[in-house]
């Protein structure tokens, strides 16, 4: 069991899983190598070579997605995105919410990437893996720029957040609205404050978010509520209080996602559980490895995002129905792309 950090989700930092050499912690009598009490957040910035990335998933909405930020300050315990450190070096652990990687060339590739010939657009999702509004955007305002450009070529997309930031760039939001051409989810993890600090601590307060989704509804932005991920016996009692208090803000869609765990991310949250937890440990494991055959995590299509058996169904169920209750199930995501045109960034694309 690791040493709680504050303001950080976790306090292990599990080796790289490419690299050559792995580490065992054992403990042997001789006190352990403390980490600090408060680890700075590192910054570095690295050029990308591309900005879009694609996919062919059946469980997503979109198939092209940009992250400017590689890692989230967020710290949230529960992240997917937390594997994908490793591949730029880094462990999924501490490192994920310390060591952050901004690509400060991403608005310049999204203007030459929009601009290329026989160029089609589909919807682009901002913040899909980390989160395109964590701490780090007040300062650099990449995900402003970006949004600038898809404005200006009235590019359809979606926004993913869980940072009341959003309400900064309101005034692009509310225009792409205006056009069809945006759609907002705010993610709602719990209405628990106490919760919310320890298993997201740098992401913005519940009751932030609920201001965040009134805001962006009165400004006539479509946002919807992201209920994710439902936890097993420490958050799935709320979902239908989550759905509630996001369409009494505002909010005019719904979706929920149980609990994923793909690689390093099991042996974190465990972590986190017995360090947190420990009375409700074993029962979240337990259900959460019912819904998944009996393993951490299934990576099959159709079954990663709901899991399968009695809690999975059940919780599908109780969705359903709130969602059905309090008028959010239904509603359409068609973004309009007719009118995209890529012509409007000439005189931006002779800058560079």
């Amino acid at each position: 069991m690791s040493q709680a950090i504050h303001g950080r989700g976790t306090g292990l930092q599990p080796d790289n899983r490419y690299a050559a050499e792995q580490r065992i912690a054992i403990d042997d009598g001789w006190a352990a190598e403390a980490v600090a009490a408060r680890p700075r957040t590192v910054v570095q910035l690295h050029p990308a070579k591309s900005i879009i990335s694609r996919n062919q998933s059946p469980d997503l909405r979109f198939s092209q997605s940009i992250n400017p930020y590689q890692g989230c300050e967020h710290g949230c315990i529960y992240c997917y995105a937390r594997p994908s450190h490793a591949y730029l070096g880094f462990s999924p652990g501490l490192d994920f919410e310390t060591q952050i990687v901004a690509k400060p060339n991403a608005v310049e590739l999204l203007r030459a990437e929009l601009a290329r010939p026989g160029y089609q657009p589909e919807p682009i999702c901002l913040g899909s893996n980390t989160d395109c509004y964590q701490p780090l955007e007040r300062e650099l305002q990449l995900t402003r720029g970006l949004l600038q450009v898809l404005l200006t070529t009235r590019h359809p997309t979606y926004v993913l957040t869980k940072n009341a930031l959003i309400e900064r760039d309101i005034d692009l939001l509310a225009e792409m609205a205006q056009q069809g051409l945006i759609k907002v989810m705010v993610s709602v993890t719990t209405l628990d404050r106490e919760l919310a600090r320890q298993m997201e601590p740098r992401a913005s307060q519940p009751l932030r978010r609920l201001q965040s989704i009134e805001a962006l509804a009165r400004a006539g932005v479509p946002v919807g509520v992201l209920a994710a991920p439902m936890i097993p016996a420490l958050n799935d009692h709320e979902l239908e209080k989550i759905l509630q208090a996001s369409r009494d803000a505002g909010a005019v869609s719904a979706g929920y996602v149980l609990l994923r765990l793909p690689l390093e991310l099991a042996s974190l949250f465990e972590d986190w559980l017995a360090t947190h937890y420990p009375l409700k440990r074993a029962h979240v494991l337990s259900v959460l490895r019912q819904c998944r055959g009996g393993q951490d995590y299934d990576a099959r299509f159709g079954a990663r995002m709901r899991g399968e058996g009695v809690f999975a169904e059940l919780l599908a169920r109780r969705f359903r129905l709130a969602t059905q209750r309090l008028g959010l199930a239904g509603a359409t995501w068609a973004l309009d792309g007719s009118r995209f045109s890529a012509a409007a960034l000439q005189g931006q694309l002779d800058l560079f």
